[in-house]
């Protein structure tokens, strides 16, 4: 495992301990390579903050807890290898496209990474239920945006609910952009939430060419709610830390790797 911070090696614990069922401290400190002192600052501070329950020698999940990082959380990670990610994305967008995004905070680095003259006059449309996406775009020269409305979550940042599938429903994109909290060949595309899962279905099923944008710390973890299967998507741009095993099956089904 490459070296992560403190703050990306608690993150990858508290999903482990949602996925696992119950995790363990030896276990830890032997996957992280960090001392056992380290791992159980860990685990106290992943309880202090509702995350996780502590018992003797591991961790289990809080009962009914599927909370994954905040949006606020998720930007501070893996920030390197999203903004690497963020600029090859945008590196597909041409001039008069329609373009989804969804309120992850790797599509947040496709949208700062989108070309000075597509920004400046108004060139493209984007359509996003993401706040924080929203606020990039709307400091641009001449942003040609819409705001998708609905329910709003707060953890997320980004609305969801009837009302943003209703206006989905009614637009034709030329390609969506789509981050994700897992990525394997057996449960397809993952999230941590329910209505995000529909918001994100919704946009695959609305855009003429789907592009799923994730590090490879996503990829081999399961999410609690799923998107769409592998096959559905035309191409997956990821790091290059990427299990080669599984990008090469995702290959095998036909779809496009871009590796960073």
């Amino acid at each position: 495992m490459t070296e992560l911070s403190a703050a990306e090696r608690r993150s990858q614990i508290a999903q482990m301990v949602i996925e696992k069922g119950k995790i363990y401290v030896n276990d830890l400190v032997e996957i992280f390579k960090v001392t056992e002192t380290s791992i159980r600052r860990d685990l106290t501070l992943l309880e202090e903050s509702k995350r996780l329950r502590r018992i003797h020698g591991g961790a289990i999940p809080l009962p009914g807890s599927y909370r994954t990082d905040s949006f606020a959380e998720k930007k501070e990670l893996q920030i390197r290898s999203k903004e690497k990610i963020g600029k090859v994305a945008a590196g597909m967008i041409q001039q008069n496209d329609v373009i989804l995004l969804d309120s992850g905070t790797t599509t947040l680095q496709v949208v700062r990474h989108i070309s000075p003259l597509l920004r400046e006059n108004n060139l493209i449309t984007l359509v996003t239920n993401s706040i924080p996406l929203a606020q990039e775009v709307l400091s641009w020269p001449s942003p040609n945006l819409t705001i998708l409305g609905g329910i709003y979550l707060p953890d997320f940042q980004a609305t969801v609910g009837p009302q943003t599938l209703a206006q989905l429903s009614e637009l034709t994109a030329d390609i969506v952009f789509l981050g994700v909290d897992g990525l394997t060949l057996t449960t397809g595309a993952t999230t941590a939430n329910v209505l995000m899962a529909e918001v994100g279905r919704s946009m695959v099923e609305h855009a003429r060419k789907s592009v799923l944008v994730t590090d490879s710390t996503k990829i081999g973890r399961a999410g609690f709610a799923p998107v769409k299967t592998v096959e559905i998507f035309n191409t997956l741009i990821t790091d290059a830390e990427a299990p080669v095993e599984v990008i090469k099956k995702i290959q095998d089904l036909g779809v496009e790797v871009i590796l960073v």
